[in-house]
């Protein structure tokens, strides 16, 4: 979906000092000891990709574990949903970070629309293509000539149909699984951490490729335009920490703060569905990575970026390479991320 040329940016007003009235006498200097006022915290309006679910779940962690306060942020984690443009909302100043995928933030970037990555907090996208158990595709070169319901015009199509020399027929996107369930071949788009627990609970057996391992491996990462960074270096640098934080413990540690709060905020969302989605999160490698081949959590590297901008060239999503300065930062990270991204 091409967008808009960027929407300028609304100004925030700026606070005005208002003087004593002049017929009261100035009041007495405050000792040179007393302690300074503190700080208002910075406020960060956070959207999300989705309604609240396991796969924010770190974002959550970090609200519910006080972080983000520590941080002296007050942030507001707001939800999304289908046919919600985050880019549009961030460019109309209705948020100011927000998460994504680095593929997008690329092309975007090629089309000068001023949005900077600062952060991940997934090593690997979870989106995979789901078949039933029994499909004959075991792999994706077997997919040649098959029908996938898909977002249309994701980039990942042309790369498969490039790299294994296939066709693929694509229908939209319904968000839903009754054609899945009714059609024992039928293929279709999914999160790993979420499509394949309904067909479960409804007596399917469902199959996943990830589409990561066919090497079209965007990162899941935290954005925001060029001026919100620009003005507030500080408090992104505390967001990005605070919200590694919270996923370090989400992940590792006790995820039911986090748990409680996205059950309130989204009622399809009990325990048993968000226990699964951090399983399969865990299983696939999807926050932390693979250990053995250089991967931690919160880790994004300039190698990676440059591969990624070179398979979008290739594929001609872009007419030509992008620098990687033009759309992300590594010195908003963790020390020991910084020290690690080249």
């Amino acid at each position: 979906m091409r967008l808009p040329g960027p929407v300028p940016l609304l100004v925030a007003g700026l606070l005005a000092a208002l003087a004593g009235g002049c017929s009261k006498p100035a009041p007495p200097s405050l000792p040179e000891t007393s302690t300074p006022a503190l700080a208002l915290p910075t406020k960060i309006r956070f959207k999300t990709d989705w309604y609240p679910q396991a796969e924010h779940g770190g974002f959550y962690q970090a609200m519910a574990k006080g972080y983000y306060k520590d941080a002296n942020l007050d942030v507001d984690i707001l939800q999304g949903g289908p046919g919600v443009t985050v880019p549009q909302l961030m460019l109309s100043g209705q948020c100011d970070v927000a998460m994504g995928r680095s593929d997008d933030i690329i092309v975007w970037s090629q089309q000068n629309l001023p949005f900077m990555i600062v952060a991940v907090y997934m090593e690997h996208d979870p989106q995979a293509l789901m078949l039933h158990e029994e499909d004959s595709a075991k792999t994706f070169a077997d997919l040649d000539h098959r029908t996938i319901m898909l977002n249309v015009g994701v980039h990942w199509m042309d790369y498969l149909e490039q790299k294994y020399h296939i066709t693929l027929q694509a229908i939209p996107m319904n968000y839903g699984i009754a054609q899945f369930l009714s059609d024992k071949t039928f293929i279709q788009q999914c999160f790993v951490t979420n499509e394949p627990y309904y067909v479960l609970k409804s007596g399917g057996h469902p199959r996943t490729l990830m589409l990561a391992e066919a090497g079209y491996n965007p990162y899941r990462v935290i954005f925001t335009t060029k001026g919100f960074v620009r003005d507030h270096p500080e408090a992104v640098r505390k967001f990005i920490a605070a919200s590694l934080k919270g996923w370090d413990e989400f992940m590792n540690g006790d995820p039911s703060p986090a748990k409680a709060i996205i059950a309130r905020r989204n009622e399809h969302m009990t325990d048993d569905f968000m226990n699964f989605s951090i399983k399969a999160m865990r299983e696939q490698h999807i926050t932390a990575g693979r250990p053995e081949i250089g991967e931690r959590f919160g880790l994004m590297t300039r190698p990676r970026m440059q591969e990624q901008v070179d398979i979008l060239t290739k594929l001609k999503v872009m007419p030509a390479p992008v620098p990687l300065d033009n759309f992300v930062r590594f010195d908003l990270l963790p020390p020991d991320l910084q020290a690690s991204a080249q």
